[in-house]
């Protein structure tokens, strides 16, 4: 299968910031590639990179079977890029924003319609709007409308859902497989676990460096230890409290209950009475499943050990 992005050692600094580490990876065609990672993982300056905006100052990056640098000019033709934050022009209608962006790359909204059709039709009735008053999930959907209209061979999504309410990233996330039949390879970055689950593979990146790459579901399979979910009226009480107990290895907050790991992978009846004794009562402890934030915390803090 062919290679759409095919990086090997980038590396990228900002005056004393070292913003990406020896980066290295592949991406095929046709892939839904995504990065995970906090903020100020480097996930931006990559993309940025691939998009041409950045000139790598290490490594060496291929983007379609040219270099990001020389090929810049022949890449920004191929590519859609549609950054974290809304960049479109405020001041201008719906079908402005849209008929500027195809003319800017040498096409026309006719041309290319069948290509955004299934997102477009959902603001299409509000084409006179200005897109500055437009919802954040109309805003997403007029976006990514202008990185299509050219037919980009790679799109780029910088968390593109981030501050959209459910039922639009559900569609949102619709639509990027409906693309998959355009021969379209698309790479994003996404805060949202359940959002990782839907890529091909991703990566998991912390302070510029890639801890994994890997299908979700291996990735989840990665993690080494048996997980529990530990339950409690008070859980910020209920946190302190197994930090502290000695046979604790790993505590982390997780929707309503705690995540946590034991020495031996186990735990008797004396954590419930240390519980007790701390003033925590119903307890409830079982075996969960790893999730990918799980894996995530576990390849962090061995790196923060090595």
């Amino acid at each position: 299968m062919q290679k759409i992005i095919e990086a090997s050692g980038i590396s990228k600094k900002f005056g004393d910031t070292q913003a990406l580490k020896d980066i290295s990876f592949e991406v095929s065609e046709g892939e839904i590639f995504g990065f995970i990672g906090p903020d100020g993982a480097g996930k931006t300056t990559l993309f940025r990179l691939i998009a041409t905006l950045l000139i790598p100052d290490e490594g060496k990056l291929e983007v379609l079977g040219l270099d990001s640098v020389s090929g810049f000019r022949e890449l920004r033709k191929n590519i859609g890029y549609m950054p974290g934050r809304f960049s479109l022009y405020q001041d201008l209608s719906v079908e402005e924003n849209l008929n500027f962006y195809a003319t800017v790359f040498g096409t026309t909204v006719k041309e290319n319609y069948d290509l955004i059709s299934d997102i477009y039709s959902h603001i299409e009735p509000f084409r006179k709007r200005l897109a500055g008053k437009l919802s954040g999930g109309m805003k997403q959907k007029l976006a990514l409308s202008c990185a299509l209209i050219h037919k980009p061979d790679l799109l780029i999504l910088d968390e593109p859902t981030t501050g959209v309410d459910a039922v639009s990233r559900a569609e949102f996330w619709g639509m990027l497989r409906k693309l998959r039949q355009h021969n379209i390879t698309i790479i994003v970055s996404t805060p949202y676990m359940d959002e990782a689950m839907k890529c091909d593979r991703v990566a998991l990146i912390q302070e510029g460096s890639i801890l994994s790459i890997n299908q979700p579901e291996k990735i989840r399979e990665g993690f080494s230890r048996k997980l529990f979910s530990v339950k409690a009226p008070e859980k910020y009480k209920l946190i302190i409290a197994l930090r502290s107990y000695p046979g604790t290895i790993t505590t982390y907050p997780f929707g309503d209950s705690v995540h946590v790991t034991f020495r031996g992978d186990e735990f008797n009846n004396s954590l419930y009475e240390y519980l007790n004794g701390m003033g925590i009562s119903n307890v409830e402890i079982n075996e969960t499943r790893a999730g990918i934030e799980d894996r995530f915390l576990e390849l962090m803090e061995k790196g923060t050990k090595a």
